[in-house]
């Protein structure tokens, strides 16, 4: 761990969100983990399936699948599917969520994380960004139970200028990259500044967070 990790400088804003998301589901029911990478949310799901498009080192994958072809998988195989982080990264979302709902069970739950305001990230394969309206039309055919925003507006700045520090370049010198760090904390200590948002820029249409890194899904299938 680096000395700006101890400081907490470089630790992940939106990490402990997540977690903490997840754990409100934690579940022993029979769960697909789609797209489970470094399998960091296995132990809040530990009857589960993994399924990923590749091997990855250190990591049981039981699935080696395209999270838009699912035929490996019967029909109402699952009572829960988990997918972090990956509807960014699928070329042809709306075929996926039709294999997410075909394969879960009657009832059966679909936990979903996923990018609005974020930098480009695993390129070149990262293809779409999510407004919570866009979210709700491509999970028309779910109940959706909980859609939460992963930042505020100003913390969203703040994540803004941590993946700066983390994926750029400043002044040629890698130390440089602290002044972005610092940004970033330093607009976590001014989130409260903003008082009122709008969804357009004549002030017409209040709106609860023009700006968010992310959302958190919940959404049931119907029974």
């Amino acid at each position: 761990m680096s000395f700006f990790d101890v400081i907490g400088l470089t630790r992940k804003i939106t990490r402990p969100r997540l977690s903490a998301f997840l754990q409100k589901y934690a579940s022993d029911a029979n769960t697909l983990d789609i797209g489970c990478g470094n399998d960091q949310y296995g132990a809040l799901f530990p009857n589960r399936t993994t399924l990923d498009r590749e091997a990855r080192p250190g990591v049981q994958v039981d699935i080696i699948a395209d999270a838009h072809d699912l035929s490996q998988i019967a029909d109402a195989s699952f009572d829960v599917i988990l997918c972090t982080e990956v509807l960014e990264h699928l070329h042809t979302p709306a075929q996926a969520m039709k294999e997410f709902y075909r394969v879960l069970k009657p009832g059966g739950l679909l936990l979903l994380s996923t990018r609005f305001i974020f930098p480009i990230h695993d390129a070149p394969g990262d293809y779409y960004r999510y407004t919570k309206y866009g979210l709700r039309h491509l999970l028309s055919a779910f109940d959706i139970q909980e859609l939460q925003e992963e930042t505020s507006t100003a913390e969203t700045l703040a994540v803004l200028y941590q993946r700066i520090g983390f994926q750029c370049d400043t002044l040629w010198l890698k130390p440089f990259k602290v002044l972005w760090f610092l940004k970033a904390k330093l607009m976590m200590l001014l989130r409260g500044i903003i008082t009122k948002e709008y969804g357009d820029i004549g002030h017409k249409k209040e709106e609860q967070g023009i700006l968010s890194s992310g959302y958190y899904v919940a959404a049931r299938k119907s029974e």
